[in-house]
């Protein structure tokens, strides 16, 4: 959306970001992919796509979806946008409709899911509410979107925000390339309508989520795992797992650019993970070695992930031996005698890489369709076996 070049750094080789620069490709954009640097070189539309007429494929990227609808919503074009089956069981009725308030032509399948069909032309309103229970890239992308309309904006949070600190990161993300979000106390956010965005070189951090499987793999062998290009002042919220870990009986030391986990004796602990929803099946995990139950809370959005990660994890935490007591919004967990099992994924990438983890103490675990972590992590088990190895 930038006006110039942008060069951004450490850019993770995995199908979402594959569909992400597939899609922006299509829409015209020269994106040089330089893979043997990890490099992206992205030459900016300022604002616009060249390509007005575009089927984009998402494939199973909640992000990209949900980016590219209010992103293109605020330009002119027709555009569909759809992805996989699953795809079209996620819902993105509250985007839509947010949307639909700031004067956008924007509609979803009956459902409330995609695909989502558009005939973009701007926005013609100042305001709109959005929902926050469902996904905090709602709220990301209509961020992404407004500082790129002629009028000033603001977006009225309702309800609770599921995933909170996503949203102060994308503020900090969009400042860098020059543009400015405001946050009120009533959680009002704003911009001024017609920023320019300039071309900005930015270094992505290490993804603080998948860090969390190596933290674990500390965690449930007693062992010390060092994961470096990350620290406590990351941007990214889910470093909040090492919290979680610490509770459970772990000692964590940060660096200021590393962070080390050492195992030890772990307990339940009762736990709401709204904040760091994405390390729930780690956790989980993690808790089939814990003395006591552990309990997770607030996270009922997790259901409208890859999959319905309460429901699909209670069934693949029930086929190594443990109770699981389900809740509409998260779990129990009583550890019992475990048993070596094969493990469903859904073709869920964190469900293969969670119970990875469970193999280093049980034996006989197989991953069914270990490819899934393709997703975000193609070399996840490469990755793995080098810190067995070592």
């Amino acid at each position: 959306m930038a006006n110039g070049t942008s060069v951004l750094r450490h850019a993770l080789d995995c199908d979402d970001t594959n569909v992400m620069v597939a899609a922006l490709q299509k829409l015209g954009l020269s994106i040089d992919w330089r893979k043997d640097t990890n490099t992206l070189i992205i030459q900016g539309c300022g604002g616009q796509v060249p390509v007005t007429t575009a089927n984009l494929y998402v494939g199973n990227s909640g992000t990209t979806i949900r980016f590219l609808t209010s992103v293109l919503a605020s330009m002119q074009g027709e555009f569909v946008l759809d992805g996989v089956a699953r795809m079209q069981q996620r819902p993105i009725h509250d985007l839509v409709e947010a949307l639909k308030e700031l004067g956008a032509d924007v509609q979803c399948a009956p459902n409330g899911c995609p695909p989502v069909t558009m005939i973009a032309n701007g926005f013609s309103r100042n305001t709109c509410q959005i929902a926050g229970n469902v996904s905090s890239q709602f709220l990301s992308g209509l961020m992404l979107a407004m500082g790129n309309s002629s009028r000033d904006i603001e977006l009225h949070l309702t309800g609770t925000l599921v995933s909170e600190p996503y949203i102060q990161m994308t503020i900090d993300v969009l400042s860098v390339f020059g543009r400015t979000v405001r946050r009120n106390e009533n959680n009002v956010y704003s911009s001024d309508g017609q920023q320019t965005a300039s071309g900005a070189e930015y270094d992505i951090e290490p993804d603080a989520s998948a860090a969390s499987y190596f933290f674990a793999a500390a965690a449930v062998t007693g062992g010390t795992v060092t994961v470096r290009g990350l620290s406590k002042d990351s941007i990214q919220g889910d470093i909040g797992f090492c919290h979680s870990l610490e509770q459970m009986g772990c000692q964590i030391y940060y660096g200021t650019d590393f962070i080390r986990v050492q195992g030890g004796e772990l307990i339940g602990i009762d736990i709401d993970m709204n904040a760091i929803s994405d390390t729930v099946l780690t956790l989980a995990v993690v808790a089939l070695f814990a003395q006591g139950q552990t309990t997770i809370r607030n996270v009922q959005h997790i259901r409208d992930k890859e999959t319905d990660r309460i429901t699909d994890l209670s069934r693949e935490l029930r086929r190594l031996g443990a109770v699981v007591e389900e809740f509409e919004d998260g779990m129990k967990i009583t550890p019992s005698k475990y048993r070596g099992a094969i493990i469903e994924t859904y073709d869920d990438h964190r469900m293969a890489m969670s119970f990875a983890i469970a193999g280093l103490r049980i034996p006989d675990i197989s991953i069914s369709d270990p490819k899934c972590c393709h997703k975000t992590y193609p070399n996840y088990f490469e990755d793995l076996a080098s810190l067995i190895d070592n």
